[in-house]
């Protein structure tokens, strides 16, 4: 079975957001280092500890922040930002920009998915992700279609 999916062009801020909250989840471990940071208060009472700490987690996750926004501004980039439609099957993933152009993507290449309560998003790298909202699928069965793929591939856990 292949999936054709309607056209989509993904907005620029929702990108920014999702990639930011994935990279903060991921990276969870960065708040353990702030509160041990933070913990110096104990050994030697200053709010600088706080205050330090605070300023580098805040730098840290600004950095993040400016650079998925900067992928969005970057040449390279631009294509998954563009009005895309896709074609998927249980081999690939066939990103169009048109009838003629297209771009195919190999399952092995996605490095983890998510199922959200209104979309899936398929993350091939940190900065890289699909993101594919149930509305741009024709019928309820291809949605079942893609998250028995996503099941049978792993990247899913079955409920």
């Amino acid at each position: 079975m292949i999936v054709r999916t309607k056209k989509y062009q993904l907005p620029t801020k929702k990108y920014i957001g999702i990639a930011f909250k994935a990279a903060v989840k991921q990276q969870w471990w960065v708040f353990l280092i702030y509160a041990a940071i933070c913990c110096g208060y104990f050994l030697a009472p200053s709010h600088w500890w706080i205050t330090g700490a605070t300023i580098a987690l805040s730098l840290y996750l600004l950095f993040w922040l400016i650079q998925f926004a900067g992928i969005t501004q970057l040449e390279q980039g631009k294509f998954m930002f563009e009005k895309l439609s896709y074609e998927i099957s249980s081999q690939q993933i066939l990103i169009k920009m048109n009838a003629k152009q297209g771009m195919p993507m190999k399952w092995d290449q996605i490095k983890r998915a998510k199922k959200g309560k209104d979309a899936f998003i398929l993350f091939a790298s940190k900065a890289q992700l699909v993101h594919l909202p149930f509305r741009i699928f024709n019928n309820e069965n291809e949605i079942r279609f893609l998250e028995t793929v996503l099941k049978r591939k792993g990247y899913i856990a079955e409920k």
